[in-house]
């Protein structure tokens, strides 16, 4: 007969949580975690949130499919990949304050490596957008620093690996039309609203 140690009660082991939270430790532990992520249920949705030890990385809504998401960080940044729900208490908070309207703006590293060249230049001008406000696709161009590359600021938006927090939603068409968002027109409908109110 083999005996078995266990160094916790066995029914703490069998916890799913318990053994998770074992894992992440675990992993952080030994430097086997570099993409950390969890999901926060807000009122535009299932946001996917991922973070690296630089800063939050991806967010990303439930229709972007998060398993396809998680994927491509996989392929992009690294394998390592664990859900971590406690690294992203920080954008958690925020976030959740943001979607209470206790905050307007946010207050947590980024990590920008899936964003270069005019792309990035376009999502480090966002934050100066004010909280209630908005601007054209064609004044993001200019203040990005190349006044007729106005479709490619579209492409930068639909391609920001951060929206919410970098506040893509705020650039709108110079009709005032919404124009396309990753979250889709209703989500973006929302923030606009919300930050207006």
């Amino acid at each position: 007969m083999t005996d078995f140690f266990f160094p916790v009660p066995i029914e703490a082991e069998l916890d799913p949580a318990v053994h998770r939270a074992r894992l992440v430790a675990e992993a952080e532990r030994e430097g086997l975690l570099d993409v950390a992520y969890r999901t926060l249920d807000t009122p535009v949705g299932s946001l996917l949130l991922a973070a690296t030890g630089r800063g939050l990385v991806k967010v990303a809504f439930d229709r972007q499919d998060h398993d396809a998401v998680l994927l491509a960080l996989a392929a992009e940044i690294s394998p390592r990949i664990l859900r971590a729900p406690s690294r992203l208490d920080a954008v958690t908070r925020q976030l959740d304050e943001y979607f209470t309207g206790q905050r307007r703006d946010f207050d947590v590293p980024l990590d920008f490596r899936l964003a270069r060249g005019f792309r990035l230049a376009v999502l480090e001008h966002l934050p100066e957008i004010s909280y209630g406000h908005t601007e054209s696709y064609a004044q993001v161009a200019a203040a990005a620093g190349s006044p007729k590359a106005v479709r490619a600021v579209g492409t930068a938006c639909a391609l920001n690996p951060l929206p919410v927090v970098v506040p893509c939603h705020r650039v709108v068409r110079s009709d005032g039309s919404y124009g396309q968002y990753a979250g889709g027109e209703e989500a973006k409908r929302t923030l606009l609203t919300m930050e207006a109110a």
